[in-house]
């Protein structure tokens, strides 16, 4: 009897540990499901979760794994601190040589543990954009750069004046700044770290892959700095794509003349102002005696006056084949084209009465 007792009680353990056994592993899976998967609301239904709202994170570098964690939970994006302690433990493991990286990231409470652990292990940090403007001078970006919170606007003009040469070899000798040569275009860079001089160089390399070579390719006599600088007054003048061309020509003619340009732009810009169909430039300001003003000196100005378009630096490269040597504005962007002096003044005065009437 005491032997039949033993021999049940034996195969009653038997049959419990493994129960016990599945259940431990049951619970170890049901545990880790919990600590990595979403965050669910606690008052909701257990299949709904919260909005895929973005949370943006910063982690500063040398921050700790276990403090990683730590702020995750914090967010809400995480359930567990210690589950994260331990996926840390076993990926260091995994691939001792990398680790968490620094930087911001936007990141979702939908999404599990281990996503969001392999988003910052991978260094999948936010990236923000900027766009500069075709035609766009250094203080117009400078206070752009500002209003979007990256740095100060004099920061910025204050690395337009430091001339990177060992970087950028190629930059004209002898410049003040670096008027024309930060390409106009949008950019991509990481939110965190952003600096005058990062951005500045991340321009400067734009313009190195992108106008640098159509200068080396074209056939021309302009030194890289004239080209620069009369692609950036084309720029200005040319509203009207079509145009560029045949304004390049015109600028052309003159320079090999030996006429002034007489390019309001270069005028506004020795002046820093802006004039507008309801305050164009008065007698007084063309009058004003400065390196950039075309109407009274000769040639090119010393520097570019903005940032020019590939078309512009294209145009500039071949310019259009014609016998102008005169362009006034219309109101509409476009241009009236003289051969002689009395056929352009002749269309300003058109042009002026139109727009009185």
């Amino acid at each position: 009897m005491a032997q039949g007792s033993r021999r049940k009680r034996w195969v009653l353990l038997g049959l419990l540990v493994p129960l016990a056994t599945g259940f431990s592993a049951w619970q170890s899976w049901a545990w880790w499901n919990w600590a990595t998967g979403p965050v669910v609301k606690a008052s909701a239904p257990s299949d709904q979760v919260l909005s895929d709202q973005t949370v943006q994170l910063e982690i500063p570098a040398g921050t700790a794994g276990q403090e990683i964690g730590e702020d995750l939970k914090a967010a809400g994006l995480i359930n567990s601190s210690f589950a994260w302690k331990l996926w840390s433990r076993l990926q260091a493991q995994r691939s001792p040589e990398e680790g968490f990286q620094a930087g911001t990231y936007a990141l979702t409470p939908t999404s599990s543990m281990v996503d969001i652990a392999n988003t910052i292990w991978s260094g999948k940090v936010v990236q923000t954009s900027f766009t500069i403007p075709e035609g766009w001078n250094r203080r117009q970006m400078a206070n752009y750069f500002e209003s979007k919170g990256f740095f100060p606007a004099a920061d910025f003009i204050a690395m337009t004046e430091q001339i990177p040469r060992a970087k950028y070899p190629w930059l004209p000798q002898g410049i003040p700044h670096l008027e024309g040569f930060l390409f106009p275009d949008t950019y991509q860079l990481p939110t965190a770290g952003i600096t005058a001089e990062g951005v500045r160089n991340m321009m400067l390399s734009q313009f190195e892959s992108i106008a640098l070579p159509l200068y080396q390719q074209g056939k021309t006599d302009l030194s890289l700095l004239d080209w620069v600088t009369l692609s950036s007054i084309v720029e200005k003048e040319a509203v009207v794509a079509e145009e560029r061309g045949t304004i390049a020509g015109v600028f052309t003619n003159r320079l090999k003349q030996n006429m002034p340009l007489g390019a309001d732009p270069t005028v506004e810009y020795g002046l820093g102002i802006t004039q507008t169909p309801e305050k164009p430039l008065t007698w007084a300001q063309v009058g004003t005696p400065s390196p950039y003003n075309t109407y009274i000196n000769p040639g090119l100005p010393p520097t570019p006056i903005a940032s020019p378009s590939r078309p512009s630096l294209l145009a500039t490269l071949a310019p259009a084949s014609t016998d102008y040597l005169f362009f006034v504005a219309r109101y509409d962007g476009t241009h009236v084209f003289s051969r002689t002096l009395e056929e352009h003044e002749a269309a300003k005065v058109s042009i002026r009465e139109t727009f009185n009437n």
